[in-house]
């Protein structure tokens, strides 16, 4: 396995790709400057000028939506491992040969919330134009009855309306969850 430049950052590590073709690059999502999605773009800029090249996110973060850009022309020669999960260098290794050679490494938990976020954002699918609406309304915060005023609608029917998206949302009441907090959580996952 050829190694490249250690330490490269953002557009340091597409010239460091460019210049030495290493199986694989090992990225953070968040780098200098912003600290935002530059090694993901660097990543996915990698991953199609050069497809055979291994990519190995590395992270303190799972990022469901980035995973899912990454992914999206196949797993194989990607790898996204969780920063404190990784215990055991040889463990680490290991999943980076795996990746150079053209297989897979993924972190349980990133696979738990990759799927987890598509069954939510299945979930907010089933909802109808007006439940979307009304979800939209709740995200910016507005009470019950200022959603009601703005759809010329009693309070009770925008009851209904949230009775509707808590269960479709599969949000039982709880004693320990806000379900308003959640769906609005769900919401904002999906449109983010």
């Amino acid at each position: 396995m050829r190694a490249a430049a250690a330490g490269a950052r953002g557009a340091g590590a597409w010239r460091a790709r460019a210049e030495h073709r290493p199986d694989a690059a090992v990225i953070d999502i968040r780098l200098p400057p912003g600290h935002t999605d530059e090694g993901l773009r660097a990543a996915v800029a990698i991953r199609r000028e050069r497809p055979g090249t291994g990519v190995l996110i590395f992270s303190q973060y799972v990022e469901t939506r980035y995973a899912a850009q990454l992914l999206g022309d196949g797993a194989a020669g990607v790898g996204y491992l969780l920063k404190e999960r990784v215990v055991d260098i040889a463990e680490f290794v290991d999943a980076l040969r795996r990746v150079a050679a053209g297989g897979t490494a993924l972190d349980p938990e990133v696979v738990t919330q990759f799927f987890g976020a598509g069954r939510r954002a299945a979930a907010l699918g089933t909802l109808t134009p007006r439940e979307r609406e009304v979800l939209s309304h709740m995200a910016q915060g507005r009470t019950n009855q200022a959603i009601a005023a703005s759809f010329v609608v009693t309070e009770r029917a925008v009851e209904k309306h949230i009775a509707h998206i808590f269960a479709k949302l599969d949000l039982p009441p709880s004693e320990t969850d806000h379900r308003r907090v959640l769906a609005v959580l769900r919401y904002l996952e999906a449109v983010g």
